[in-house]
């Protein structure tokens, strides 16, 4: 999977009333990753029946170069504020395509 694309998905659960600072603290943080090497997508979702659910979804040219964003200080930055916004720690999971659209 090293030299494969990965799709990493994170389920955040944030405290009630503090959604719409969570996502303006994620926008910059958003911005600048789009623009990082390797990172094909990075898009917020907010779960359309309860509003204090977000996700993640972010596509990577491989598992290296994810890698390297999780150094990045401005997602060290996001992480060490997390407890901030979030219920309980983020549930990640890294993902590889089995079937290719042709």
């Amino acid at each position: 999977m090293s030299n494969q694309q990965v799709t990493v998905t994170a389920r955040m659960k944030v405290k009630q009333g503090l959604e719409d600072r969570f996502k303006q603290e994620l926008q910059t943080v958003i911005e600048t990753t789009r623009s990082e090497k390797g990172c094909m997508n990075y898009d917020l979702h907010q779960s359309v029946d309860d509003p204090s659910l977000f996700m993640l979804h972010e596509n990577w040219v491989s598992k290296e170069i994810l890698e390297q964003h999780l150094e990045m200080p401005y997602i060290k930055a996001l992480s060490e504020k997390a407890a901030e916004f979030l219920v309980a720690p983020p549930e990640v999971l890294l993902w590889q395509q089995v079937v290719h659209n042709s």
